[in-house]
């Protein structure tokens, strides 16, 4: 393929991105269909993950499947074929190699999508292959590492206050990472503002300038050959090496420990810092694979601030999320995955009613191009944000709708949604969504049950159980339940750790109102207050090592969100120290330990924050908070088995504070 004719091709293939990423898949799917070349074969295969990946379906999962089989194998023959030389200032022929890796690793994270270890471990065979592509091809386009690419006070490698967990792309602090567009010969390496209405009007993605032209006074850095500026392709090459390395390296960095250590049969250690590096010279080129670059990076902000708990420089994390999702969306204002994103940072910057708003706007009929999965994925978030809000009904509504978009999983928003009704007192609504949810369990992936499925037929059992030992007719056992089961859900969501004082204190209310009075005092309990929107709904008494765990676990959680960090710990020891009677809820010990981490470092970072301690004394502080942090997390998953409910979300959650634990650590000079 000639040079002209493969611009003319890429073009054409940059329209159909901008398709999808304007939420037109139909529109994209057909621009890419009926060709033969890598760039249409890979957006084929890429749309199909995309809605996969948003969806979670079945047999959305399988199509992606397909798809990417074929792309794989369609671009494995250009790389094959003859290339003709002098196509751009890089090895002839390594653009169709990098697409043909890039399928290799989107079939891979097809298998992660099912959540267990078995997808898990296809996903890591999968990469394996992919791993020495991604090598050669790194030490090709970046022989000399990607410092030319960084301004070298800004790499992540050197920035103190975020080391391995954060990458900047705002030039607002010293740790900021900057960004080269090398437009000319001698391009100056820039930022990423945001996006204003004086910038360009859009261009493709494959070929279209993604990034502003300014040029702030940083260290000049130059094409590897200044003779030959870049084009298209050049741009492709870099920004597609750099994404699908960074996308590798955080990718494995992210499995589970147990999967993670096979990764060492292959010879293979992932460097999340090396990757979030990557990712971020990837956003600042000028090919599609910033616009990915740019979503896997905000995906990855939004999790680090929803899952970890603290973080060693929340300011700094929340502003360089900021940065990626204000650019983005203002230029695409019309995609799901913008609209999602921008509600996401509104809820991680405590604004969650400012969040609702994005959320509401964004599923209105005015915006006519759209598609399923993406609406889902904002019916999902706006879901968990009105739970958080205790707006029970509009939650539950809002969980059931989503039945309505996908089919993945259907017995866990009937699950949630049966608790928010629980928590209305609606209990026949509530008994009729349970009793729907066994015939729903029998969607799975990959054959394997659903680890969020699992939970679900354990808590049922559990409260049919209790309903029988109690003498009652064991067909109205939403009349056992203690607790809201959406609420005990949102604690793997970590959903207590952006709300208001005043939804913490109806919890504290309702939580602690229950029978037997807890042996731990809160000194924020009003009992005189009605905690319930039920106004009818007796007392809970509970009667289980498994109950009387739960209630002092989100009494911990809770307490902390209003600072009372002595109350909080009190209540997770005591969660703790019911982990040997438990039968059923055996997450809950080593869930308390992970939360009794959090509230090692959250204790003293407030401690910081009101500036009563300063240099040495605070200094030893934090020594003290980090080693005791450090052992809790290593007794959460000392207790974890391969039984533990919903382990590997806990295990990410383990691996992100790790992270948050040794970038503090590097900012405070702690060894």
């Amino acid at each position: 393929m000639d040079l002209d004719r493969e611009l003319a091709t890429l073009s054409d293939a940059s329209n159909a991105f901008g398709r999808l990423f304007e939420d037109d898949m139909d529109g994209g799917r057909a621009l890419f269909d009926g060709k033969d070349d890598p760039f249409h074969l890979i957006g084929l295969g890429t749309a199909a993950f995309l809605e996969a990946a948003l969806g979670l379906e079945a047999h959305v999962i399988e199509e992606a499947n397909r798809a990417l089989g074929l792309a794989e194998a369609g671009t494995r023959k250009f790389t094959k074929q003859t290339q003709v030389a002098g196509n751009h200032r890089f090895q002839p022929g390594i653009e169709w190699e990098i697409i043909n890796a890039h399928a290799v690793i989107l079939l891979g994270l097809v298998h992660a999508l099912s959540e267990s270890y078995v997808g898990y471990l296809q996903c890591l065979y999968a990469l394996n292959s992919a791993h020495s592509k991604f090598t050669k091809l790194f030490k090709s386009v970046f022989p000399n590492g990607l410092d030319p690419y960084l301004s070298p006070s800004s790499a992540i490698s050197d920035a103190a206050s975020h080391g391995s967990t954060t990458t900047s792309l705002t030039g607002s602090s010293s740790s900021s990472v900057s960004n080269s567009s090398f437009s000319s010969p001698a391009s100056s390496v820039t930022t990423l503002p945001r996006s204003t209405s004086s910038e360009p009007k859009k261009r493709g993605f494959l070929i279209g300038r993604f990034t502003s032209t300014s040029s702030p006074a940083l260290t000049e850095v130059h094409p590897p050959d200044p003779s030959k500026p870049d084009n298209p392709i050049d741009d492709l090459i870099i920004a597609g090496t750099a994404f699908g390395y960074g996308l590798f390296n955080l990718a494995f960095s992210l499995l589970p420990k147990r999967v993670q250590s096979v990764v060492g049969l292959f010879g293979f250690k992932a460097d999340r810092k090396l990757g979030l590096n990557a990712l971020t010279v990837s956003a600042a080129r000028n090919d599609t694979h910033s616009v990915f670059a740019g979503l896997v990076l905000m995906t990855y902000y939004g999790v680090v601030l929803l899952l970890s708990g603290f973080h060693a420089n929340e300011s700094d994390t929340l502003k360089e999320y900021q940065s990626l999702v204000d650019r983005v969306y203002d230029r695409y204002p019309n995609g799901a995955l913008w609209i999602l994103n921008k509600a996401k940072l509104l809820r991680m910057s405590n604004d969650p009613e400012a969040a609702i708003n994005v959320l509401e706007k964004g599923l209105k009929p005015e915006r006519q191009i759209r598609y399923d999965q993406g609406d889902s994925l904002l019916v999902f978030e706006l879901a968990w944000t009105l739970l958080g809000q205790r707006r029970y009904e509009e939650a539950a509504k809002s969980f059931l709708r989503i039945t309505e978009l996908n089919t993945w999983s259907h017995a866990t928003y009937y699950f949630v949604a049966a608790g928010c009704y629980w928590s209305l007192g609606n209990y026949e609504e509530s008994q009729r969504l349970f009793d729907a949810i066994p015939g729903l369990l029998e969607k799975k992936i990959g054959g394997k049950d659903l680890p969020t499925e699992v939970f679900i037929k354990k808590k049922i059992a559990f409260y049919q159980s209790k309903q029988k030992r109690l003498g009652k007719k064991e067909a109205n056992f939403v009349e056992a339940i203690t607790f809201n089961p959406a609420e005990e859900l949102g604690a793997f969501w970590n959903n207590y750790a952006r709300i208001s004082d005043t939804i913490a204190h109806l919890h504290i209310n309702e939580w602690y109102s229950t029978l037997p009075p807890h042996k731990i005092s809160s000194p924020h309990s009003s009992p005189s207050e009605n905690p319930s929107p039920s106004k009818s709904k007796d007392l809970a008494v509970l009667d289980t090592p498994d109950e009387f765990a739960l209630r002092s676990l989100l009494l911990g959680i809770i307490h902390r969100t209003i600072k009372d960090y002595s109350t909080s710990r009190a209540y997770l020891l005591d969660a703790h120290s019911y982990q040997n009677q438990i039968t059923n809820s055996t997450w809950i010990g080593s869930v308390s330990m992970f939360e009794l981490a959090v509230l090692d470092l959250k204790e003293v970072e407030a401690v910081e924050m009101q500036g009563n301690e300063m240099g040495q004394a605070l200094r030893d502080k934090w020594q003290s908070a980090i080693k005791s942090a450090g052992q809790h997390v290593d007794k959460a998953m000392a207790l974890v088995t391969n039984s533990t409910d919903l382990s590997s979300r806990l295990d990410m959650r383990v691996s992100i504070l790790r992270d948050e634990i040794g970038s503090k650590k590097a900012a405070l000079g702690i060894v």
